[in-house]
Formats: structure tokens, sequence, C-alpha cells
């Protein structure tokens, strides 16, 4: 595992009370950053999230908000920065799915599913941004899907594709604005995690992949000396070629 230096830094994961979202905070706390666990619905699960980073060592408080409202996201990011500092590194883990045939999706749950993976990932980098680039370094990490890059699609779950396919366009958008900023922003893009509420019968090596793999590809970002690689965009899926899908 990598072993990046993040003292003295402040990092706030979105959707980090559960799943692939509480494993990236921990391995961020792992090495040193002071941790804000993001939640929405879930205030028991967050607080032992940030009970666990405590006794890692890190400074950890917890956040409550809906990353796809504007006001909210403000709020967010003003709880973090009144108990830890600015943020300095984001990680936008948020993200809906309906594993559905689309015309079956209601409408409601097609907009959650854009909001919360589209939408939240650029309102929660737009309010990052500011301090980030007065203080001249930064480190965003949006979580994709594997075969986003290059347009997979499929009738089930149609509206989650769509939305990390904008991810991935979003990522190498922002990398090209703040290249002169101090700041990197990549994409992690898993296909099945060990967490997934599905597992397809042929998957790549045999398994899923583990958290460990998700956090290697994180720390992989966040180490000061990987400062000249941003815009990138890691799938995390063994391999997969989406045409044998």
């Amino acid at each position: 595992m990598l072993t990046p230096d993040l003292d003295g830094r402040t990092a706030l994961v979105t959707g980090s009370a559960k799943g692939v979202g509480r494993e990236l905070l921990l391995a961020i706390a792992d090495h040193g950053a002071d941790v804000a666990v993001h939640y929405n619905t879930s205030a028991e699960a967050a607080a032992e999230v940030a009970e666990a980073a405590r006794e890692r060592g890190a400074t950890a408080t917890t956040v409550q908000g809906d990353v796809t409202d504007p006001d909210a996201v403000d709020a967010i990011f003003e709880s973090v920065e009144a108990d830890l500092g600015q943020v300095d590194v984001l990680v936008n883990n948020v993200g809906a799915f309906a594993p559905s045939y689309w015309e079956d999706i209601d409408y409601e749950t097609w907009r959650t599913v854009m909001t919360t993976n589209f939408d939240a990932t650029c309102l929660c980098a737009k309010r990052a941004l500011p301090a980030m680039r007065e203080g001249s370094w930064g480190r965003i990490v949006n979580v994709g899907y594997a075969t986003a890059e290059r347009t997979y699609v499929d009738p089930v779950n149609f509206p989650y594709y769509v939305a990390k396919a904008g991810v991935i366009m979003f990522t190498r958008m922002l990398a090209a604005e703040t290249q002169d900023d101090g700041i990197t922003v990549n994409a992690v893009s898993p296909y099945t995690v060990e967490n997934s509420d599905e597992f397809p019968d042929d998957l790549p090596r045999g398994r899923p992949a583990s958290f460990e793999d998700m956090q290697q590809a994180l720390l992989f970002f966040l180490d000061e000396d990987s400062d000249y690689i941003s815009g990138e965009n890691v799938e995390v899926d063994g391999g997969l070629v989406p045409e044998q899908l």
C-alpha cells in the first residue's frame, strides 16, 4: 500500500458513513489527514466512522447535508472549515444507482441517480476550489465507473452510465482548468466492488475489486509526488473489456 504524507491536510469524503466511502476516508485518516465524514441520513454510522478515524490518530468530525443542493453544499463546507480548516482533499464518492430497465425507472429515481452522481460532484468541486487555489494545493478525486470513459451503455441502469460518463468529462475539464493552480483532479473508477449489491457471473481475475484496490488508486493520486498527474482515470476493474459484456 502506498504511504502518502497527508499530515496537516483536511479531507472531505462525500458519502463516507458506509461502503467504499468509509474505506477511502479511513485510508486517508491512516496517512495523517484530518477527516470529515459526510452523510445525509446515516448519522449513527457516520459517528462510528469518525470514532474509527480517531482511533487511528486522526482528528475527525461528521457533517450532514444533501450534496445535490447548492445551499447545503455551502453549509457542509462551512461546517468542515469551522471544525478542521479548509478542505485540501475532496473525494466525490456519493452516487445512487438504479439497476432497472430504463423505461421502468420513475422520474424521481432517475433524477436522484443523475444528481447524486454528476451534479453533486460538480457542486462540491466548485465549492472546494477557491480555498485550494488560494493555498496553491489541492487534490480532487472523483469516483467514476469502469467503462464510463468508453461510453458503454445498457438499458438497465442507463442514467447511472450517463452520469458517470459526465463525471469523467468533468474530471478532464477541471484538470485542464486547474493545471496552473497546484491542484490535481483525477478519477477512480471501479467495476464491481466487494460490497456491491450484485455480482456478475464472470468477474475479471475471478473476484470483485477489494476496498484495498480502491484505496491503492486513491492514495496514488493523493501523494505529494503525483502533482503532475491530473485529468486521469484509473479503472479498478481487473482488466475488464466492456466489449465482451
